[in-house]
């Protein structure tokens, strides 16, 4: 019987990192001409005497990478890198439609008119507009008038959106 091979076609996949390898991994599989991409959120850290911009994971410890099959062990003999994110012990490709809701939701400004609505930690809500449009998830938090805490599953870890109330739309 002949083995499947997709060593034509190029998939996503998500692989887990060292406690806080994501960049010095990404910059590894770069340097091997990986396909790399690590979403990365830019916030205003402050420290006793200074405030800076820095850039941290979206995703703390994993990143994605664009394979064909036969990369697979060179990935995982780079440093930083520990396993593929797997189901049933067989690697989960990630849809690409995923990869670029997640750019576009990065990318995207926050619209300019915020609706003044009224939501409920606890509340089931799904996201109506924008690139992350159709997702569900959990309210967590208001964040005082314009912003809210979305909780979503998402490559079996929780994922914490800060959205505007805007754009999305109770699910009860």
């Amino acid at each position: 019987m002949e083995k499947n091979t997709n060593n034509k076609i190029k998939r996503w996949y998500a692989i887990y990192t060292k406690s806080r390898n994501e960049k010095k991994l990404a910059a590894n599989l770069e340097a091997k001409g990986i396909e790399v991409y690590l979403p990365l959120l830019k916030i205003l850290k402050q420290w006793s005497d200074r405030k800076k911009w820095v850039e941290i994971p979206l995703f703390r410890s994993y990143i994605f990478v664009h394979i064909y099959d036969k990369n697979y062990l060179d990935v995982l003999q780079t440093d930083g890198a520990v396993r593929f994110v797997t189901f049933r012990n067989e690697r989960v490709p990630i849809p690409e439609n995923q990869i670029i809701a997640v750019r576009s939701y990065l990318e995207e400004d926050d619209p300019v008119n915020i609706e003044n609505l009224e939501y409920l930690p606890g509340d089931r809500v799904e996201v109506c507009r924008g690139p992350l449009r159709g997702l569900l998830g959990v309210l967590i938090e208001v964040k005082g008038k314009q912003r809210v805490m979305v909780e979503i599953e998402s490559i079996g870890q929780r994922l914490i959106l800060n959205l505007p109330k805007s754009i999305i739309a109770s699910r009860d």
